[in-house]
């Protein structure tokens, strides 16, 4: 006899999760076309056409044998279903033009999301994932580490590519998000006079900051190689200083920290908060702690958003530091208690959230 449960389904209740099940069988397939689609630069073919472009005279650009080329199509069809190009058809001929998304894949755009999205296929990001069911099964801190026997931090420090990539993908990002915060969040920089950025690396946010509010005297704050890279060749209200975060912080009204805490565990943000803390004045006095991180469980953002939030947290299980996670608002409220800040203002941008914490 079969299984009872198997019986109470309809078939409509059949056809549904046997498509969930082959659309997680399959979702890969998206993130692999789009890899090709930036390996082969359509993108950049496209923008540099300077309009919309058919599909012959796409095809006539691309780097391809020219056996291959009635499969471009089937490429093109998949990626504008998902978003990242326009289909038209004008006289039975298809034409593409770019979306917001793939003109964030462009090689000189002035923002780019590429680096981020490649840096997802490195084996040493994209390995440990097989390993999740093994980890779940031993004692090891992440699945990087039964696959590497070693943490990402220490790999990254040994593997000068693979941090050059990484060094990469945070400019990239921290390009974009600075635009939005400067545009966007000019109400936080209201009365602050000094900020220190922690782990600020090459200093793009705070070069931002430094320009879009030159009364602010800016300070990137990173390990002393990371500052050793920088040179002394900076504007009069920027300047770089190393430490480390885990022993003491230069004074300050804002130190703002992107996307840092994620990186740690609970016991080390605290640590880390606690710093913060002892490093700025009274709410009264203008002190406050400016975070860009993502709060996940949040039901004001929609479904699709929540996914790739929830994706990510995955993602740093595998394989983060060791005790990585993207947290909801009660566990961020929890650190903020645990290290002695008593208030926080939440703004929402797009996939994370600027946190405001006050004394």
């Amino acid at each position: 006899m079969g299984n009872s449960d198997e019986h109470e389904m309809s078939c409509s209740e059949l056809l549904q999760a046997q498509a969930l099940v082959w659309n997680f069988s399959v979702i890969y397939v998206k993130s692999l076309s789009l890899k090709c689609a930036i390996e082969l630069g359509i993108p950049d073919i496209i923008h540099s056409h300077g309009q919309t472009i058919t599909l012959s005279k796409l095809i006539e650009s691309l780097p391809i044998h020219r056996s291959k080329s009635h499969c471009i199509h089937r490429l093109m069809r998949l990626l504008a279903h998902s978003g990242f190009f326009v289909k038209q058809t004008q006289k039975q001929e298809e034409k593409y033009s770019l979306t917001p998304a793939s003109r964030l894949l462009l090689k000189q755009g002035p923002f780019r999301a590429t680096t981020t999205f490649l840096n997802q296929f490195e084996e040493k990001y994209f390995n440990p994932g097989l390993f999740l069911s093994t980890w779940f099964q031993n004692s090891d801190e992440t699945p990087f580490y039964t696959m590497h026997g070693t943490n990402l931090w220490q790999v990254m420090f040994q593997d000068q590519e693979l941090r050059r990539k990484f060094y990469d993908e945070m400019e990239d990002d921290s390009r974009l998000i600075a635009k939005v915060i400067v545009e966007e969040c000019e109400e936080v920089f209201k009365g602050v006079e000094s900020l220190i950025d922690v782990g600020g690396g090459t200093g793009t946010v705070t070069k931002a900051i430094a320009n879009a509010f030159p009364h602010i005297r800016c300070t990137v704050f990173d390990l002393p190689h990371v500052v050793a890279e920088q040179g002394t060749d900076h504007d009069h209200n920027l300047n770089f200083v190393g430490g480390n975060m885990f022993e003491a912080l230069p004074p300050a009204n804002a130190i703002l920290l992107k996307w840092i805490l994620h990186d740690w565990k609970d016991e080390e943000c605290v640590t880390i908060l606690k710093h913060c803390r002892e490093a700025i004045p009274s709410k009264e006095e203008g002190g406050k702690l400016i975070i860009i991180e993502m709060i996940i469980e949040d039901s004001n953002i929609d479904k699709e958003r929540t996914e790739t939030q929830l994706c990510w947290d995955m993602m740093m299980m595998a394989g983060g530091g060791g005790g990585g996670q993207e947290r909801n608002k009660m566990a961020w409220e929890k650190l903020f208690l645990a290290a002695g800040f008593g208030d926080y203002k939440i703004t929402h941008l797009g996939l994370r959230s600027l946190i405001e914490v006050y004394p």
